[in-house]
């Protein structure tokens, strides 16, 4: 299937502490290994609940989307994705979907940049700078 035949990709960009949560990929796409959560969205479904409920499914963190950080064309997948600011007033992230997430860690705004070599969205870029490089 082509990747403009696929289901929206939704990203939920979750902030906590000064740290932003991502995962590492069980299979690598391309340079794509680690990420913040994400998934496909699913018939019916919001872009906004999709990048919640991903979450939930692969971390296990309960998180509420405070605002929609823009959209483009991912340039490793080619799928269209939406990213959303997330909170996570508590909770714990590990690893609960051990078929597609490896590891979980809550990073620094300078471990980012070394785990995503590919450079991040522009929009979510100047969102963890504000609320990371503090």
């Amino acid at each position: 299937m082509a990747a403009e035949e696929r289901p929206g990709i939704a990203v939920a960009v979750v902030v906590r502490g000064g740290r932003v949560l991502m995962v590492r990929r069980r299979v690598p796409e391309g340079e794509l290994a680690w990420q913040f959560p994400a998934g496909g969205i699913e018939p019916g479904e919001s872009a906004e609940d999709a990048a919640v409920r991903e979450v939930g499914e692969e971390t296990g963190l309960a998180v509420r989307a405070v605002a929609p950080l823009g959209e483009r064309t991912h340039p490793v997948t080619g799928r269209a994705v939406t990213y959303w600011a997330c909170e996570a007033p508590s909770g714990t992230a590990e690893v609960r979907d051990a078929d597609e997430v490896a590891e979980v860690a809550w990073c620094a705004y300078a471990e980012v940049a070394e785990r995503v070599p590919y450079g991040l969205h522009e929009p979510v870029r100047r969102y963890l700078a504000g609320v990371l490089a503090r």
